[in-house]
């Protein structure tokens, strides 16, 4: 029964209702004539605090709140993919059709095309017996993605019956003999945003999500299931890093929220990822992809719930046994909404005005990704791989949202303004940069590369910490006061440098490079480098080891399309025979 309520309080988007003593934290709720639609965070006796999702002019004392008495959730079915829905899952096209190009306040749209028909298909068969998380059946929402349907959370019994042919998501496909009679089951499920979707255990993370971008992929791989931060200043190229890696990573579904970031950017995504193929199967990028848009310009209450909307989404998808990347742009933006509703809340402000409980938020948040066996009797394994952007004022990464983060994260690829500057993308720093899963996923690079992957990557960095070392006294005295070998290793961190970390997001063959291109490419630049090193004690002048002609081939290598492979056996002949001729 609909719990009412009279407003006694109006803060922009925080309101306080008396006479809500029966309701709970976190229901929705409907305020004013026009039905805003708003949400409890806080109960003192019969007073409710409401966190309004809309714009709250006009709202005022004595205006009526009706409780929905449900919590703020989404509808997870067929659907979802290559839809666009705003912070709390109303979907942007529709609203569009209603309202027009501005959304107007209080309209209420279905998050799904509740009208549409799909084809379902049944895979569980009458007599089965079925526990949460079995599939039924799928649909084939794209031609990339085949839509579980599965047995809901709480449900087990016996298939009565399981139709098959075109239905709604709201019509019923099955029906199930359990304990407690007989139950019907459609194509949709709703679920809580703010309650992480059940599984049977975590497993530890020991495969890389290979995203093809060499400075991640060779310095800093993530795993799927793993947790990424993306810190970095104003122009530096978190979104560009993300857009890559939404476009590019070995992820079989992408969760795209643009929590609080400018709306350009977003539109950018809109507009390419339709036209960008997915290498894998040929098909657009937007055939996989589900995009949660709450720009700068709308509501902030809503940014708050976006990145819930977006992971209970992704938890969705990994239940059905797929591995799903979702990329939170940018976190900050979240932060900077939760900071606000606390301070209208009066709560007692942490560090720099931000909650006492912002640590655990992030943790709440975080904490939901990982790599799992799901729900049913197959034991499949699906997968969440979070990467976070945060943009810290001024690039201060000591600000309490970039700490707290980094608390909690294990791969940090941090951004430089001075590489960006320099037009050295993606900006990621090399020396302040890390991953906690280098060792753990070692393994599986040694197995599928080979042996010398993990010492070529090894040695590259160390050449790079070296030429760090070396910068200062060049800087004091000039390149011509390095010896020979240091004068070596200062020209290899620079190939390494231009010719492999950097990478042309823009270029149709550089922008992606598979993990055997990456091993070639470092292979040669490093046996660059141990040649010359044996010709400089075969007493070579360091200028004539500089100077050989092979080495823009070893520059240009990046081009090389990876059905071209075996270029690389040629260029790297062609540099033993170079180099082997400066001391013959």
């Amino acid at each position: 029964m609909a719990k009412t309520g009279k407003i006694i309080k109006v803060s922009g988007p925080l309101i306080v209702a008396g006479g809500m003593a029966d309701s709970k934290m976190y229901d929705v709720v409907r305020v004013g004539k026009q039905r805003l639609i708003g949400e409890i965070i806080e109960l003192r006796g019969d007073r409710a605090s409401i966190q309004v999702y809309e714009e709250t002019s006009g709202i005022g004392p004595g205006d009526e709140v009706v409780s929905t008495g449900m919590a703020l959730s989404v509808e997870l079915g067929p659907g979802l993919i290559e839809s666009i829905f705003d912070g709390i899952q109303r979907p942007l096209t529709a609203l569009k059709e209603v309202t027009g190009d501005r959304i107007a306040r209080g309209v209420e749209v279905k998050s799904l095309d509740h009208e549409k028909k799909w084809k379902f298909n049944a895979t569980a068969k009458v007599g089965d017996k079925v526990t949460a998380g079995d599939e039924l059946g799928f649909v084939q929402e794209t031609p990339i993605v085949r839509h579980k349907i599965m047995v809901p959370y709480g449900v087990e019994g016996e298939v009565l019956e399981i139709r098959e042919g075109e239905y709604t998501i709201d019509e019923i496909i099955a029906k199930i003999k359990t304990q407690n009679g007989i139950r019907e089951l459609s194509m949709i499920q709703k679920w809580s945003i703010r309650k992480g979707r059940p599984f049977v255990e975590k497993l530890p993370p020991d495969i890389p999500m290979v995203t093809g971008q060499r400075v991640i992929d060779t310095f800093f791989p993530i795993a799927k299931g793993g947790v990424a931060a993306v810190p970095g200043p104003f122009g530096s190229g978190k979104t560009v890093v993300q857009h890559q890696l939404a476009k590019w990573a070995d992820a079989d579904i992408i969760v795209y929220v643009g929590c609080g970031e400018r709306g350009n950017e977003m539109t950018d995504v809109l507009n390419e990822f339709p036209k960008l193929v997915d290498p894998k199967t040929n098909q657009p990028l937007m055939k996989r992809t589900v995009l949660i848009a709450n720009t700068s310009d709308m509501p902030v209450a809503a940014r708050e719930a976006s990145i819930y909307t977006g992971i209970t989404i992704a938890e969705y998808f990994r239940d059905m046994g797929y591995n799903v990347a979702i990329m939170a742009d940018s976190t900050s933006r979240w932060a900077e909404a939760l900071r606000e509703m606390s301070g209208r809340l009066e709560e007692m402000p942490g560090e720099e005005g931000y909650p006492a409980y912002l640590s655990s938020r992030l943790a709440e948040f975080y904490e939901r990704a990982g790599i799992a066996k799901v729900l049913g009797s197959k034991g499949l394994v699906g997968s969440i791989t979070a990467i976070g952007a945060v943009s810290p004022p001024g690039g201060d990464l000591s600000e309490p949202v970039s700490q707290a983060t980094l608390r909690i994260v294990k791969v940090f690829w941090g951004l430089s303004a001075q590489l960006a500057y320099r037009r050295h993308f993606p900006a990621i720093d090399w020396l302040q940069s890390y991953s906690l899963y280098s060792d753990r996923l070692s393994n599986w690079y040694s197995k599928n590369l080979g042996a010398e992957w993990n010492g070529l990557r090894h040695k590259a960095m160390s050449i790079l910490q070296e030429e760090a070392t070396l910068e200062e006294i060049v800087r004091l005295v000039g390149m011509d006061a390095l010896g020979p070998k240091d004068r070596l290793t200062m020209e290899t961190a620079k190939a390494i440098r231009e010719d492999y970390l950097h990478q042309n997001a823009f270029h149709e063959t550089d922008t992606f490079s598979s993990l055997k291109k990456q091993l070639r490419m470092l292979k040669l630049i490093i046996t660059q480098y141990n040649l010359s090193n044996e010709a400089l004690r075969q007493r070579v002048d360091i200028e004539d080891i500089i100077d050989i002609s092979v080495k823009e081939k070893i520059g240009r290598a990046k081009y090389i399309e990876e059905k071209d492979l075996d270029r690389f056996d040629l260029i790297e002949e062609e540099l033993k025979k170079e180099i082997a001729a400066l001391w013959e």
